[in-house]
Protein backbone atom coordinates (compact mmCIF):
# COMPACT_ATOMS: atom_id res chain seq x y z
CA UNK A 1 0.00 0.00 0.00
CA UNK A 2 1.63 3.43 -1.31
CA UNK A 3 2.24 6.09 1.42
CA UNK A 4 1.66 3.31 4.16
CA UNK A 5 4.79 3.29 6.39
CA UNK A 6 6.32 0.36 7.45
CA UNK A 7 6.32 -0.38 10.89
CA UNK A 8 9.92 -0.59 12.21
CA UNK A 9 10.97 -3.52 12.54
CA UNK A 10 12.73 -3.52 15.69
CA UNK A 11 9.10 -3.43 17.08
CA UNK A 12 6.71 -6.05 17.86
CA UNK A 13 3.86 -6.77 15.13
CA UNK A 14 0.37 -6.35 16.65
CA UNK A 15 -1.36 -8.40 13.49
CA UNK A 16 1.17 -11.54 14.35
CA UNK A 17 -0.35 -13.91 15.98
CA UNK A 18 2.94 -15.06 17.44
CA UNK A 19 2.79 -11.36 19.33
CA UNK A 20 0.09 -12.81 21.72
CA UNK A 21 1.68 -15.41 22.48
CA UNK A 22 4.41 -13.88 24.33
CA UNK A 23 4.36 -13.32 28.21
CA UNK A 24 1.65 -10.16 29.14
CA UNK A 25 4.58 -7.74 30.06
CA UNK A 26 6.55 -8.72 26.95
CA UNK A 27 3.05 -7.16 25.49
CA UNK A 28 2.46 -4.12 27.67
CA UNK A 29 6.53 -3.10 27.09
CA UNK A 30 5.56 -3.01 23.06
CA UNK A 31 2.31 -0.71 23.70
CA UNK A 32 4.54 1.79 25.60
CA UNK A 33 7.05 1.56 22.75
CA UNK A 34 3.95 2.28 20.48
CA UNK A 35 2.65 5.26 22.70
CA UNK A 36 6.05 7.11 22.15
CA UNK A 37 5.89 7.49 19.04
CA UNK A 38 4.72 9.95 17.15
CA UNK A 39 1.69 8.62 16.02
CA UNK A 40 -0.63 5.70 14.95
CA UNK A 41 1.27 3.09 13.10
CA UNK A 42 0.11 0.56 10.50
CA UNK A 43 0.16 -3.71 10.96
CA UNK A 44 -0.67 -4.94 7.48
CA UNK A 45 -3.04 -8.18 7.98
CA UNK A 46 -2.22 -9.59 4.76
CA UNK A 47 -3.45 -9.57 1.33
CA UNK A 48 -3.15 -5.96 0.98
CA UNK A 49 -5.26 -5.15 4.36
CA UNK A 50 -4.19 -3.94 7.55
CA UNK A 51 -5.39 -1.53 10.37
CA UNK A 52 -3.48 1.18 11.74
CA UNK A 53 -3.32 0.78 15.65
CA UNK A 54 -4.78 3.50 18.36
CA UNK A 55 -2.78 2.73 21.68
CA UNK A 56 -3.33 6.59 23.65
CA UNK A 57 -5.80 6.63 26.11
CA UNK A 58 -6.94 10.01 24.15
CA UNK A 59 -7.08 8.24 20.64
CA UNK A 60 -9.13 5.79 21.58
CA UNK A 61 -11.69 7.64 24.02
CA UNK A 62 -11.54 10.14 20.63
CA UNK A 63 -12.56 7.15 18.26
CA UNK A 64 -15.23 5.77 20.74
CA UNK A 65 -16.73 9.33 20.40
CA UNK A 66 -17.23 9.97 17.04
CA UNK A 67 -19.61 6.76 15.68
CA UNK A 68 -19.85 8.66 12.84
CA UNK A 69 -16.47 8.62 11.56
CA UNK A 70 -15.29 5.70 13.46
CA UNK A 71 -18.26 2.96 12.86
CA UNK A 72 -18.94 -0.23 14.54
CA UNK A 73 -20.34 -1.51 11.33
CA UNK A 74 -19.46 -3.65 8.92
CA UNK A 75 -18.03 -5.43 12.90
CA UNK A 76 -15.48 -4.33 15.96
CA UNK A 77 -13.92 -8.04 16.25
CA UNK A 78 -10.28 -9.15 14.20
CA UNK A 79 -11.80 -10.88 11.55
CA UNK A 80 -15.06 -8.67 11.31
CA UNK A 81 -18.00 -11.00 10.94
CA UNK A 82 -18.70 -12.74 7.11
CA UNK A 83 -21.81 -11.52 5.28
CA UNK A 84 -23.73 -14.70 5.50
CA UNK A 85 -22.69 -15.10 9.08
CA UNK A 86 -24.53 -11.80 9.89
CA UNK A 87 -27.52 -13.12 7.50
CA UNK A 88 -27.74 -16.06 9.51
CA UNK A 89 -27.73 -14.84 13.11
CA UNK A 90 -28.32 -11.32 12.33
CA UNK A 91 -26.42 -7.84 13.57
CA UNK A 92 -25.29 -8.06 16.86
CA UNK A 93 -26.41 -4.19 18.83
CA UNK A 94 -22.42 -3.73 19.31
CA UNK A 95 -21.56 -4.00 15.26
CA UNK A 96 -24.52 -1.35 14.84
CA UNK A 97 -24.39 2.49 14.39
CA UNK A 98 -26.41 5.40 14.09
CA UNK A 99 -30.53 4.78 14.26
CA UNK A 100 -30.51 1.16 13.94
CA UNK A 101 -27.76 0.90 17.10
CA UNK A 102 -30.21 3.55 18.34
CA UNK A 103 -33.29 2.02 18.72
CA UNK A 104 -32.07 -1.65 19.69
CA UNK A 105 -30.09 0.45 22.53
CA UNK A 106 -33.29 2.12 23.37
CA UNK A 107 -35.37 -1.07 23.58
CA UNK A 108 -32.84 -3.18 25.63
CA UNK A 109 -32.51 0.27 28.46
CA UNK A 110 -36.32 0.52 28.62
CA UNK A 111 -36.30 -3.40 29.77
CA UNK A 112 -34.10 -2.66 32.52
CA UNK A 113 -36.37 -1.11 34.91
CA UNK A 114 -35.50 -0.11 38.23
CA UNK A 115 -37.59 -3.05 39.64
CA UNK A 116 -35.32 -5.69 37.19
CA UNK A 117 -32.40 -4.08 38.71
CA UNK A 118 -33.07 -3.91 42.03
CA UNK A 119 -33.87 -7.64 41.76
CA UNK A 120 -30.83 -8.40 39.91
CA UNK A 121 -28.73 -6.41 42.79
CA UNK A 122 -30.35 -8.76 45.42
CA UNK A 123 -29.71 -12.26 42.70
CA UNK A 124 -26.15 -11.13 42.73
CA UNK A 125 -25.25 -10.91 46.70
CA UNK A 126 -27.89 -14.54 47.14
CA UNK A 127 -25.96 -16.35 44.39
CA UNK A 128 -22.14 -14.74 45.58
CA UNK A 129 -22.83 -16.06 49.03
CA UNK A 130 -24.02 -19.40 48.06
CA UNK A 131 -21.22 -20.10 45.68
CA UNK A 132 -18.75 -19.61 48.50
CA UNK A 133 -20.78 -21.91 50.35
CA UNK A 134 -20.09 -24.58 47.82
CA UNK A 135 -16.37 -23.57 48.13
CA UNK A 136 -15.96 -24.14 51.57
CA UNK A 137 -17.90 -27.42 51.22
CA UNK A 138 -16.07 -29.03 48.55
CA UNK A 139 -12.80 -27.15 48.20
CA UNK A 140 -11.91 -27.21 44.57
CA UNK A 141 -8.86 -26.38 43.34
CA UNK A 142 -9.74 -24.46 39.93
CA UNK A 143 -11.09 -21.12 39.98
CA UNK A 144 -12.45 -20.24 36.82
CA UNK A 145 -15.44 -22.79 36.66
CA UNK A 146 -15.75 -22.81 40.55
CA UNK A 147 -16.19 -19.41 40.85
CA UNK A 148 -15.62 -17.02 38.50
CA UNK A 149 -17.50 -18.54 35.85
CA UNK A 150 -20.22 -19.30 38.01
CA UNK A 151 -21.46 -16.32 39.16
CA UNK A 152 -22.09 -14.22 35.96
CA UNK A 153 -23.45 -17.19 34.02
CA UNK A 154 -25.93 -17.54 37.17
CA UNK A 155 -26.73 -14.09 37.50
CA UNK A 156 -27.58 -13.82 33.75
CA UNK A 157 -29.89 -16.35 33.67
CA UNK A 158 -31.34 -15.91 36.31
CA UNK A 159 -32.19 -12.03 35.22
CA UNK A 160 -33.15 -13.41 31.53
CA UNK A 161 -35.44 -16.13 33.17
CA UNK A 162 -33.75 -19.25 31.56
CA UNK A 163 -35.35 -22.02 33.19
CA UNK A 164 -32.69 -24.15 35.04
CA UNK A 165 -33.05 -26.82 32.84
CA UNK A 166 -31.59 -25.57 29.60
CA UNK A 167 -28.63 -23.54 32.12
CA UNK A 168 -25.40 -26.27 31.79
CA UNK A 169 -26.12 -26.27 27.74
CA UNK A 170 -26.13 -22.71 27.81
CA UNK A 171 -22.60 -22.50 29.92
CA UNK A 172 -21.07 -25.61 27.49
CA UNK A 173 -22.63 -23.11 24.26
CA UNK A 174 -21.14 -20.52 25.87
CA UNK A 175 -17.33 -21.71 26.12
CA UNK A 176 -17.32 -23.36 22.56
CA UNK A 177 -18.89 -20.34 20.96
CA UNK A 178 -16.00 -18.29 22.13
CA UNK A 179 -13.14 -20.30 23.07
CA UNK A 180 -10.70 -19.69 20.16
CA UNK A 181 -12.05 -15.77 19.51
CA UNK A 182 -8.61 -13.97 18.61
CA UNK A 183 -6.41 -17.24 19.18
CA UNK A 184 -4.46 -18.80 16.93
CA UNK A 185 -4.92 -22.13 15.44
CA UNK A 186 -3.28 -24.57 12.99
CA UNK A 187 -4.72 -25.37 10.04
CA UNK A 188 -7.01 -28.89 10.72
CA UNK A 189 -8.59 -26.40 13.71
CA UNK A 190 -9.34 -23.27 11.48
CA UNK A 191 -11.33 -25.40 9.47
CA UNK A 192 -12.89 -27.51 12.29
CA UNK A 193 -14.17 -25.19 15.37
CA UNK A 194 -15.22 -22.35 13.60
CA UNK A 195 -18.17 -24.91 12.45
CA UNK A 196 -17.95 -25.55 16.21
CA UNK A 197 -18.19 -22.21 17.14
CA UNK A 198 -20.87 -21.47 15.17
CA UNK A 199 -23.59 -24.31 15.68
CA UNK A 200 -23.13 -23.93 19.62
CA UNK A 201 -24.24 -20.08 18.91
CA UNK A 202 -26.81 -21.16 16.78
CA UNK A 203 -27.86 -23.73 19.25
CA UNK A 204 -28.33 -20.85 22.26
CA UNK A 205 -30.12 -18.90 19.75
CA UNK A 206 -32.55 -21.32 18.82
CA UNK A 207 -32.89 -22.18 22.68
CA UNK A 208 -33.87 -18.30 23.40
CA UNK A 209 -35.77 -17.86 20.36
CA UNK A 210 -38.33 -20.68 21.25
CA UNK A 211 -38.03 -19.08 25.45
CA UNK A 212 -38.97 -15.83 24.14
CA UNK A 213 -42.00 -17.09 21.90
CA UNK A 214 -43.21 -18.36 24.75
CA UNK A 215 -42.74 -15.14 26.86
CA UNK A 216 -45.18 -13.39 24.40
CA UNK A 217 -47.65 -15.58 25.18
CA UNK A 218 -46.76 -15.55 28.59
CA UNK A 219 -44.86 -12.78 29.95
CA UNK A 220 -43.13 -12.92 33.78
CA UNK A 221 -41.11 -10.77 35.84
CA UNK A 222 -37.93 -11.25 33.98
CA UNK A 223 -35.78 -9.67 30.70
CA UNK A 224 -37.13 -11.71 27.93
CA UNK A 225 -40.15 -10.91 28.64
CA UNK A 226 -39.60 -7.07 29.04
CA UNK A 227 -37.58 -7.34 26.15
CA UNK A 228 -40.14 -9.26 23.58
CA UNK A 229 -43.01 -7.49 24.47
CA UNK A 230 -41.39 -4.08 24.93
CA UNK A 231 -43.60 -0.98 23.33
CA UNK A 232 -40.75 1.45 22.74
CA UNK A 233 -42.12 3.53 19.37
CA UNK A 234 -44.25 0.38 18.83
CA UNK A 235 -41.33 -2.32 18.72
CA UNK A 236 -39.68 -4.86 20.93
CA UNK A 237 -37.00 -7.74 19.84
CA UNK A 238 -37.65 -10.05 17.30
CA UNK A 239 -36.40 -13.46 17.37
CA UNK A 240 -33.04 -12.96 15.53
CA UNK A 241 -32.76 -9.74 17.80
CA UNK A 242 -33.35 -11.30 20.83
CA UNK A 243 -31.22 -14.28 20.05
CA UNK A 244 -28.33 -11.27 18.70
CA UNK A 245 -28.45 -9.74 22.43
CA UNK A 246 -28.65 -12.88 24.42
CA UNK A 247 -25.44 -14.45 22.63
CA UNK A 248 -23.88 -10.74 23.12
CA UNK A 249 -25.19 -10.82 26.45
CA UNK A 250 -23.49 -14.40 27.56
CA UNK A 251 -20.19 -13.96 25.51
CA UNK A 252 -19.82 -10.39 26.46
CA UNK A 253 -21.43 -10.30 30.26
CA UNK A 254 -20.13 -13.68 31.79
CA UNK A 255 -16.76 -13.94 29.56
CA UNK A 256 -15.28 -10.27 30.18
CA UNK A 257 -16.53 -10.66 34.37
CA UNK A 258 -14.70 -13.94 34.51
CA UNK A 259 -11.96 -13.12 33.57
CA UNK A 260 -11.84 -9.65 35.58
CA UNK A 261 -12.84 -12.12 38.58
CA UNK A 262 -9.89 -14.47 37.40
CA UNK A 263 -7.38 -11.71 37.10
CA UNK A 264 -8.80 -10.11 40.40
CA UNK A 265 -7.79 -13.06 42.51
CA UNK A 266 -4.48 -13.30 40.85
CA UNK A 267 -3.30 -9.37 41.73
CA UNK A 268 -4.41 -9.39 45.36
CA UNK A 269 -2.07 -12.45 45.58
CA UNK A 270 0.64 -10.82 43.57
CA UNK A 271 0.13 -7.82 45.95
CA UNK A 272 -0.14 -8.57 49.27
CA UNK A 273 0.12 -4.84 50.80
CA UNK A 274 -3.23 -3.98 48.59
CA UNK A 275 -5.24 -7.34 49.58
CA UNK A 276 -4.44 -5.90 53.25
CA UNK A 277 -5.39 -2.42 52.45
CA UNK A 278 -8.75 -4.20 51.06
CA UNK A 279 -9.64 -5.93 54.01
CA UNK A 280 -8.66 -3.82 56.54
CA UNK A 281 -12.02 -1.51 55.27
CA UNK A 282 -13.71 -3.30 52.84
CA UNK A 283 -16.72 -0.94 51.79
CA UNK A 284 -14.32 1.88 51.79
CA UNK A 285 -12.02 0.44 49.22
CA UNK A 286 -13.82 -2.37 47.08
CA UNK A 287 -15.08 0.19 44.46
CA UNK A 288 -11.54 1.12 43.54
CA UNK A 289 -10.82 -2.24 44.14
CA UNK A 290 -12.99 -3.37 41.28
CA UNK A 291 -12.15 -0.45 38.76
CA UNK A 292 -8.49 -0.76 39.55
CA UNK A 293 -8.46 -4.55 39.04
CA UNK A 294 -10.42 -3.90 35.46
CA UNK A 295 -8.27 -1.27 34.25
CA UNK A 296 -5.23 -3.34 35.12
CA UNK A 297 -6.23 -6.41 33.20
CA UNK A 298 -8.62 -5.02 30.87
CA UNK A 299 -10.89 -7.96 29.99
CA UNK A 300 -11.51 -6.72 26.06
CA UNK A 301 -8.27 -6.05 24.64
CA UNK A 302 -9.28 -4.61 21.45
CA UNK A 303 -12.50 -3.69 19.29
CA UNK A 304 -12.16 -2.18 15.62
CA UNK A 305 -13.85 0.13 14.08
CA UNK A 306 -14.36 1.41 10.33
CA UNK A 307 -13.58 5.26 8.61
CA UNK A 308 -16.36 6.95 7.23
CA UNK A 309 -14.80 10.35 6.39
CA UNK A 310 -11.74 11.97 6.31
CA UNK A 311 -10.49 12.70 10.00
CA UNK A 312 -7.25 13.83 11.40
CA UNK A 313 -6.37 12.33 14.93
CA UNK A 314 -3.18 11.71 16.99
CA UNK A 315 -1.43 13.24 14.07
CA UNK A 316 -2.38 10.97 11.31
CA UNK A 317 -5.27 11.82 8.46
CA UNK A 318 -7.56 8.82 8.28
CA UNK A 319 -9.32 8.32 4.77
CA UNK A 320 -12.71 6.35 4.35
CA UNK A 321 -12.48 2.97 4.43
CA UNK A 322 -9.05 2.59 6.82
CA UNK A 323 -9.23 0.08 9.70
CA UNK A 324 -8.70 1.09 13.10
CA UNK A 325 -8.33 -0.71 15.97
CA UNK A 326 -8.89 0.38 19.82
CA UNK A 327 -6.17 -1.08 22.09
CA UNK A 328 -8.08 -0.90 24.78
CA UNK A 329 -5.23 -2.76 26.81
CA UNK A 330 -2.99 0.19 25.64
CA UNK A 331 -4.54 2.63 26.42
CA UNK A 332 -5.39 1.92 30.34
CA UNK A 333 -1.67 1.69 30.92
CA UNK A 334 -1.04 5.35 29.05
CA UNK A 335 1.57 7.07 31.16
CA UNK A 336 -0.11 10.91 30.18
CA UNK A 337 -3.27 9.37 32.55
CA UNK A 338 -2.07 7.05 34.81
CA UNK A 339 1.02 7.65 37.01
CA UNK A 340 2.82 4.48 37.50
CA UNK A 341 0.78 3.07 35.47
CA UNK A 342 1.88 -0.86 35.81
CA UNK A 343 1.61 -0.94 39.20
CA UNK A 344 -1.65 -2.18 40.78
CA UNK A 345 -3.04 0.18 43.17
CA UNK A 346 -6.67 0.10 44.84
CA UNK A 347 -6.67 4.17 45.42
CA UNK A 348 -5.80 5.08 42.74
CA UNK A 349 -8.11 8.17 41.76
CA UNK A 350 -8.56 9.44 39.26
CA UNK A 351 -9.16 6.16 37.62
CA UNK A 352 -10.59 7.23 34.02
CA UNK A 353 -9.80 3.68 33.04
CA UNK A 354 -11.36 2.59 29.46
CA UNK A 355 -12.25 -1.29 30.46
CA UNK A 356 -15.53 -0.77 29.91
CA UNK A 357 -15.37 1.36 26.60
CA UNK A 358 -14.29 4.91 25.60
CA UNK A 359 -17.69 6.38 25.74
CA UNK A 360 -19.71 7.31 23.48
CA UNK A 361 -23.28 5.26 22.41
CA UNK A 362 -21.11 2.09 22.93
CA UNK A 363 -19.95 2.19 26.86
CA UNK A 364 -20.74 -1.32 28.15
CA UNK A 365 -24.67 -1.50 29.20
CA UNK A 366 -23.47 -3.95 31.74
CA UNK A 367 -20.89 -2.12 32.94
CA UNK A 368 -22.60 -1.37 36.78
CA UNK A 369 -23.87 -4.71 37.18
CA UNK A 370 -20.62 -6.00 36.62
CA UNK A 371 -19.16 -3.78 39.54
CA UNK A 372 -21.62 -5.20 41.33
CA UNK A 373 -20.94 -8.88 41.25
CA UNK A 374 -17.48 -8.48 41.49
CA UNK A 375 -17.86 -6.43 44.63
CA UNK A 376 -20.15 -8.75 45.62
CA UNK A 377 -17.98 -11.92 45.09
CA UNK A 378 -15.25 -10.78 46.52
CA UNK A 379 -16.87 -9.65 49.55
CA UNK A 380 -17.90 -13.34 50.18
CA UNK A 381 -14.19 -14.95 48.98
CA UNK A 382 -12.51 -11.95 51.23
CA UNK A 383 -14.29 -12.04 54.61
CA UNK A 384 -15.20 -16.07 54.55
CA UNK A 385 -12.44 -18.43 53.28
CA UNK A 386 -9.10 -17.66 55.00
CA UNK A 387 -6.28 -17.14 53.40
CA UNK A 388 -7.84 -16.95 49.74
CA UNK A 389 -5.03 -17.28 47.40
CA UNK A 390 -4.34 -17.79 43.69
CA UNK A 391 -1.53 -21.05 43.02
CA UNK A 392 0.87 -20.06 40.34
CA UNK A 393 -0.10 -18.07 37.29
CA UNK A 394 -3.40 -18.29 35.38
CA UNK A 395 -3.16 -20.18 32.29
CA UNK A 396 -4.03 -17.48 29.57
CA UNK A 397 -5.25 -17.77 26.15
CA UNK A 398 -3.32 -15.58 24.34
CA UNK A 399 -6.03 -14.20 22.37
CA UNK A 400 -5.71 -10.74 20.71
CA UNK A 401 -9.24 -10.27 21.70
CA UNK A 402 -9.53 -10.40 25.32
CA UNK A 403 -7.21 -11.49 28.29
CA UNK A 404 -9.27 -14.84 28.46
CA UNK A 405 -8.51 -17.28 31.59
CA UNK A 406 -8.71 -20.91 30.56
CA UNK A 407 -7.69 -22.27 34.14
CA UNK A 408 -6.55 -20.85 37.39
CA UNK A 409 -4.92 -22.78 40.43
CA UNK A 410 -6.52 -21.84 43.99
CA UNK A 411 -6.42 -22.35 47.80
CA UNK A 412 -7.04 -21.26 50.87
CA UNK A 413 -6.88 -22.16 54.86
CA UNK A 414 -9.96 -22.74 55.67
Amino acid sequence: MTGIPAFPAQQQDLADPAFWQQPPAARLAAFARLRALDGPRYFAEGRGRGHWALVRHADVQEASRNPKVFASAPGVTTPEPARWVRALFGDSMVNLDGADHARLRKIVQRAFTPRLLAAAEADIHAVAARIVDDVLAGRPEEFVEAVASRLPLEVICNMMGIPEHYRPEIADRVNHASENIGVERGLADRLRIPGRGLRALARMQRMVAGIGRDRRRNPSDDLISALVCADVDGQALGARQLGAFFSLLMVAGVETTRNAITHGLSLLTDHPDQRDLLLSDFEAYADGAVDEMIRHSTPIIQFRRTVTAEHRLGGHLFRPGDKVVLYYASANRDESVFPDPDAFDITRSPNPHLGFGGGGPHFCLGAHLARVEMKALFRELLTRPRGLRAVGLPDLAGSNFDNRVRSLKFAFEH
